[in-house]
């Protein structure tokens, strides 16, 4: 399969550089992958879509200020470091630019609200990655002075600077352990009061926690589908939220995944359980394309994403190709919001 058989037409003005005025606000297009029927409503109305006895399952990891803005030492010149990896409580596995001058031994200092970061170049690795050595100016750790320095890592296809705005809504309601550096977006949309809405109309909650990795921004360079790799990410299923979906499985009730994170962790477990989702830590490796057989997911909640990408092949993969890309076409011509900060789609 091509990769050019996902593409489709988008008006740059549709790519939604803010979140809406108020969370929970944003469209919702539901489409019926059996018939290919399409209705559009909101997000908060989305426990009408579903039913007692559905379970939706979430991402409750927390995006952690992972982009670091410097200057060298000595010199000056200006520095950016996105952390990707953390190999210990010291050193990272960063993108640094311009990477031509940050060779082994290099250093530099980040600055910010009266706290100091410290960070010195250890190795060289593949796509353009350093190894850092961070040190703190004070008694704090790495992590509390990243914590303070940094900026939200959004996505390079909102073209603004972060905003204090962006540490609120770039992040769940339901956010816990702090490891992402990019938000699980369909969790975007829910509010305390959409998630009450689920819980009157008998709808079950679970949830896990999959980091979302740099991988998520990999672009498709391959023409056949067949030849483009995934980046693994780390995920967590606790003994709860197994249980919970395994006596879903077990009953035969629909698992609506939000999110193609979420999809990726559930997906991989279950297969890693010859189809039981087992509890513990493990990785999500599996590159979601159309031929997949879902052995968890039932439903899918999911933002709109880039043409011919691996997010959308999976939305493919689940929705079938021509129809998804359809209520894509649909989106289009219904000026719905697309990527991080847009509008959702429930594919049921």
């Amino acid at each position: 399969m091509r990769v050019s058989d996902f593409s489709f037409e988008l008006p740059p003005d549709l790519v939604a550089q803010f979140p809406t005025e108020e969370r929970g606000a944003s469209r919702l297009l539901v489409l019926d992958r059996r018939t290919g029927g399409i209705t559009h409503g909101a997000v908060r109305e989305i426990a009408r879509a579903l039913g007692p006895g559905d379970l939706m399952v979430f991402n409750d990891t927390r995006v952690f200020p992972a982009r670091l803005i410097g200057e060298r030492e000595p010199g000056g010149g200006a520095v950016e470091v996105m952390l990707v990896s953390r190999l210990d409580d010291e050193r990272w596995e960063a993108l640094v630019h311009p990477g031509q001058r940050m060779r082994p031994g290099r250093r530099v200092r980040f600055e910010r609200g009266g706290r100091t970061l410290h960070g010195e170049v250890l190795e060289e690795r593949f796509f353009g990655r350093r190894v850092v050595r961070f040190w703190t100016g004070d008694a704090g750790t790495v992590m509390d002075a990243v914590a303070a320095i940094g900026h939200i890592p959004l996505p390079p296809y909102i073209k603004r600077p972060d905003l204090d705005l962006d540490r609120d809504r770039y992040q769940t309601v339901f956010a816990r352990e702090a490891g992402s550096i990019a938000a699980p977006t369909a969790g975007l949309h829910f509010t305390d009061d959409i998630l009450r809405s689920l819980d009157e109309a008998g709808v079950e909650r679970a949830t896990i926690t999959l980091h979302v990795g740099y991988g998520t921004f990999k672009p498709v360079r391959a023409a056949d589908v067949e030849d483009h790799t995934v980046d693994p990410e780390r995920y967590t299923i606790d003994d709860e939220a197994a249980s919970r979906i395994n006596a879903a499985l077990d009953a035969g009730r629909r698992i609506v995944a939000v999110g193609t994170t979420t999809t990726r962790a559930l997906e991989s477990a279950a297969r890693q359980g010859a189809g039981r989702v087992a509890a513990g830590a493990s990785e999500a490796d599996l590159f979601i394309r159309p031929g997949h057989r879902f052995l968890v997911a039932g439903g899918l909640v999911t933002n709109f994403h880039l043409p011919s990408s691996s997010l959308l092949m999976l939305v493919a993969a689940f929705g079938g190709r021509e129809t998804v890309l359809q209520a894509y076409r649909e989106a289009v011509a219904q000026r719905y919001r697309f990527y991080s900060y847009g509008d959702a789609m429930l594919v049921v």
